[in-house]
């Protein structure tokens, strides 16, 4: 699928003065169960369209451009915060009459997703039946920026920014896949436009603070991966640079509740973009296995 048709296809809601984006694959279904996805730094919901046709089959799945991302709103002056993107998840979901929805995650999203566990836990309800968590930095200890990230987040971050350009994107990019599964040049291109949308690529500074937001409330966050009563499964592949093995192997020894972890030892940072096929089937059978009553769904 071509960002145009991602674009075409989706919908928009409005919150707080901000227009939105997401994508609903079957608004007017109330029998299929709800998977909310949660894309990553710095891309979008387009993220998710290799697995997207697999995983509508069961599941009514949404996904949302964050404030700040893709073709949602991406105002200048605003604070931008994890518990900010939390806020926007909970109102879409509300928006769209829905009390419940398995949780798919990726890199920033997954701490916005241990954000509304957090939240989740201290209310006592189930209103998310799974969550699944792909590569991110749960734990800042662990967490390995890149040098452009730890230079945007920088008093030279406004600088930094302007002198971005397509070239330094792809070599980022690339830098955090797999060898033997490299984006393509299509594949760069399109995450790059949707990037620039709207000047997208100008403010990428003011996104980053998430990494602040991670080192303020760790023992928040952490607590929710520990404290959350349902099944928690961790994907991640082990090639990636920023939060690949080492995250699992602390992962292992700070989470003590059941957990099911897939690790993918030839691939990067984007297992939703490297490896599609090998994400579906690997979250499929977690569903089927650990929430399958919940899920109500037969694969």
């Amino acid at each position: 699928m071509q960002p145009h048709q991602w674009l075409t296809n989706g919908q928009w809601f409005n919150c707080q003065s901000y227009q939105l984006f997401y994508a609903d694959s079957a608004p007017n279904n109330q029998e299929k169960p709800v998977l909310l996805l949660i894309h990553g730094f710095p891309t979008s919901s387009f993220d998710w369209q290799k697995v997207w046709p697999h995983l509508t089959k069961y599941f009514r799945c949404i996904a949302m451009d964050m404030l700040g991302f893709g073709y949602s709103d991406k105002p200048k002056e605003h604070h931008y915060s994890i518990h900010g993107q939390a806020d926007l998840n909970e109102r879409l979901l509300h928006l769209l009459g829905i009390n419940s929805a398995h949780i798919l995650a990726h890199d920033y999203g997954d701490t916005v997703a241990q954000e509304l566990l957090t939240r989740a836990n201290a209310e006592g309800n189930t209103r998310y039946p799974s969550v699944s968590l792909l590569n991110g930095g749960l734990f800042p200890e662990t967490h390995q920026p890149r040098l452009i990230q730890k230079l945007l987040l920088s008093s030279i971050g406004p600088l930094v920014n302007r002198l971005i350009g397509y070239p330094q994107f792809c070599r980022s990019f690339r830098a955090i896949f797999g060898p033997r599964t490299q984006p393509s040049a299509a594949d760069l291109q399109d995450l790059w436009q949707i990037l620039q949308y709207n000047k997208g690529g100008y403010h990428l500074y003011k996104l980053i603070t998430y990494m602040r937001d991670r080192r303020q409330h760790r023992q928040r966050w952490v607590d929710a991966l520990n404290n959350y009563p349902g099944p928690l499964q961790l994907i991640n592949g082990s090639l990636d640079p920023v939060s690949g093995r080492h995250m699992v192997e602390r992962f292992r020894q700070l989470i003590n509740r059941p957990a099911n972890i897939a690790e993918f030892s030839e691939i990067g940072h984007y297992p939703q973009w490297e490896a599609p096929d090998l994400l579906v089937s690997n979250y499929l059978e977690f569903i089927e296995t650990y929430s399958n009553k919940a899920a109500q769904i037969s694969v």
